[in-house]
Formats: structure tokens, C-alpha cells, sequence
């Protein structure tokens, strides 16, 4: 986590916090009744070097056994309490009190997305919920001075645009503005980026017949030129980052910057669900890892370096919708890895699992000479 100081008018200082100080990161989800506990978790990704990570909640478990870890971590204020935070400062106080303050700074907890996808979705009565919700958080983590360590944002779904092809065509829907502009005003003031959840797999699906699985996959293809601005795009991915830097311009806030909060591709889906194996998953995730860590920018803002948080780490065997959602895991419940795009997996013996021990996999054990063991 690190931490720019802008000063502003009247002598004051305003932290800046940034909740990702990398360029790779993963979503650690936990909608599942067969994945390893915290522990091993906290054991794979130091072993895969993987420093930043995303949860959908504030799970007390995980935030303890990654105390220590170094571990950059996002957690979530789920959009079923969204409400009640909103109705009042002392409602996020308390929030934040149980599910953040016991934790740091043993557990890097850099920053709180308030809800998931709330902007565009269904439920209007949190849409409205959203800002103040936002600004109680903020306020709460002012009172407990930890906003100058702990980052607020609010991660978005492709629904908040009216358009994002061309890129440079990317805007806001009109009926989301009277939302998104105060967030947007809000963010800027206190230096959160744009969260976007963007998925190629999701734009593919459906419509294979239009979209050349190359460009979705970050493999060799003509591309596209973006005709206003001439910007040639060779994969997907770029396109859509670009898209959000039109629709913040458009909406003034060009300064902002763009994260995006999830992307992956899906080993496994339904018949309906083009694309959706093994040999995609692997593709798209290994060739995605080497464009962030090449830690460069996109056509349209080449200096501002592209960073992104993977979905998922692992399959999530109890969640619902089609087959595709329990299947965009980096690794199985075991924890041996999916497909191959260069980590190390874990190896669980049911043995020593009753005991709460953990061994790393065969490969990993190779390349370190040590075998470890959690008792």
C-alpha cells in the first residue's frame, strides 16, 4: 500500500491511498464448501508471489490467518448491508470497527470496495444507496484515521455503459449518470481509481460469430482501428480499458484512473457457452499475466500502467447460474493448479488435513529443496 500526499487549498493535506500497488492481482472467492482453509491460501499465494487480492467479504478467519502474510487485500462490504450503512455514519463506524480495525495493520487490509456491480443492476433502491453508503465509509475510516492507509471503491459491470465499441465510443448510460456523477465526483476527491469488472469470456459467449476468439484471447489477429482516434487494438482487453477511459472522459474526470477489478476465462460451461475449456482458460490467463507484468499502458493512455485483479482463484462449487461461474478458478478445490500458466499448486494429503497441515506440491518442493509443513 502506498500513499501520494496532494496538497490543496488552505494549506491541508489529502492522502491519496491506493488499495493495489501492483499490476497482478486475484479475486479470492469463497462460495464453496470444498476449497483449503485460510491458512493453505495464504501459504499458495506467498508461494506464487502473488502480493494483491480481492475478497466479496470482511471474513474474520481469513483476515486472521493472513496476518503477517504481507498480502494486499480489498476486502468487501457486501451490497446486502450497503443499506444499512447508508443510513447513517455510525452504522459504517461500526462496520468498520468489527470487521476492519481488529485486524490492522498485522493484516494489510489496503482497502473496502462498498458493494459489487450495484450501479446498473436491478435493485434502483441501491443505486441510491451507493454514494452515501461510500461517504459513511470514508467518514468512518476518517474518525478511525485510517484513510490515509485504507482505500474506498466500488467495482462496476460493463451494464453502466450505453456503448464501449469503439473503444473512444465508450459513455455512461444516461439512466445511471445521476448516480455515477456524484461517485465519480466523490472518487476523484479522495483519489479512488475506476473499478471495472471486464470479461472478454462474457462479450464472446455471446456473440461468437462477430468476435474472432484470437482478439479475446490475446493471441496473434488483425485487430481493430478505433476510426476517431486511428488506435490500432490487437486483443479485447485493451479495448474495453480504453472504453472506460472514454466514458470517464466523456463524463469529465479524464484523470481518473481505470483498475479492473475482475477478468478471467472459464475452463469449463454449457453447451451454449462458446469458448468456455480448458485450452481458452489457460490462454487467456497465462497471456493476460505477461501483458500486466510487462507493467505497460493501453493505445488510448500508454502511460498509465494497466493493472488488474484476476477472477478466480479458485472454483466455487456452490455458486449458482451456469456451469461457466464455477469454473473461472486459477486453481481446483484441492489446490492443484487448473491448467499450467506458471504457478505452483498445493497438495493436500487427507491425512495430515485432519491434523491442519498443509504441504506444497511436488514441482514447488523441486524448485525450493525444502519441503514445508504447517502444524
Amino acid at each position: 500500500m502506498s500513499c501520494d500526499v496532494f496538497l490543496v487549498w488552505f494549506g491541508f493535506a489529502v492522502f491519496m491511498v491506493h488499495g493495489f500497488t501492483g499490476t497482478y492481482g486475484v479475486n479470492y472467492g469463497r462460495i464453496a464448501d470444498n476449497i483449503p482453509k485460510p491458512e493453505s491460501v495464504a501459504t499458495l499465494l506467498k508461494a506464487n508471489k502473488i502480493k494483491n487480492i480481492r475478497m466479496y467479504d470482511a471474513d474474520q478467519e481469513v483476515l486472521r490467518a493472513f496476518n503477517g502474510s504481507k498480502i494486499e487485500i480489498i476486502v468487501g462490504l457486501p451490497n446486502g448491508i450497503v443499506r444499512d450503512v447508508s443510513i447513517s455514519e455510525e452504522r459504517a463506524l461500526e462496520w468498520v470497527k468489527n470487521n476492519v480495525l481488529p485486524f490492522v495493520p498485522g493484516t494489510l487490509i489496503t482497502g473496502i470496495a462498498v458493494g459489487n456491480e450495484i450501479l446498473g443492476g436491478g435493485d434502483v433502491g441501491l443505486w441510491e444507496a451507493l454514494v452515501p453508503a461510500v461517504r459513511n465509509v470514508y467518514s468512518a475510516l476518517q474518525r478511525l484515521r485510517l484513510s490515509d492507509q485504507i482505500e474506498v471503491s466500488s467495482p462496476h459491470s460493463e451494464a453502466v455503459f450505453a456503448s464501449t465499441y469503439p473503444p473512444s465510443a465508450g459513455a455512461f448510460k444516461e439512466s445511471v449518470m445521476p448516480y455515477m456523477g456524484p461517485l465519480l465526483r466523490f472518487f476523484s476527491r479522495i483519489g479512488t481509481p475506476f473499478y471495472i469488472n471486464a470479461y472478454p469470456f462474457l462479450a464472446y459467449i455471446y456473440d461468437p460469430s462477430e468476435i474472432d476468439i484470437n482478439y479475446a484471447l490475446f493471441k496473434k489477429n488483425h485487430g481493430i482501428v478505433d476510426n476517431k482516434t486511428l488506435l490500432h487494438y490487437d486483443n479485447m482487453f485493451d479495448a474495453m480499458v480504453d472504453a472506460s477511459y472514454a466514458a470517464l472522459e466523456k463524463a469529465h474526470f479524464r484523470k481518473m484512473d481505470v483498475i479492473v477489478s475482475e477478468t478471467g476465462w472459464a475452463s469449463k460451461g454449457d453447451d451454449n457457452e462458446h469458448g468456455a475449456n480448458m485450452e481458452n482458460a489457460r490462454t487467456y490467463n497465462d497471456n493476460l499475466r505477461k501483458r500486466l507484468m510487462k507493467k505497460k499502458g493501453t493505445p488510448y493512455r500508454p502511460k498509465k500502467v494497466v493493472r488488474a485483479y484476476i477472477f478466480a482463484l479458485f472454483n466455487e462449487n456452490l455458486k449458482p447460474g451456469p456451469t461457466s461461474e464455477r469454473n473461472f478458478g486459477l486453481f481446483k478445490a484441492d489446490g492443484s493448479v487448473s491448467y499450467d500458466v506458471g504457478f505452483k499448486g498445493l497438495v493436500s494429503s487427507s491425512d495430515f488435513s485432519r491434523l491442519g497441515s498443509i504441504k506444497l506440491s511436488v514441482s514447488l518442493m523441486c524448485a525450493a529443496a525444502v519441503v514445508i509443513m504447517l502444524i
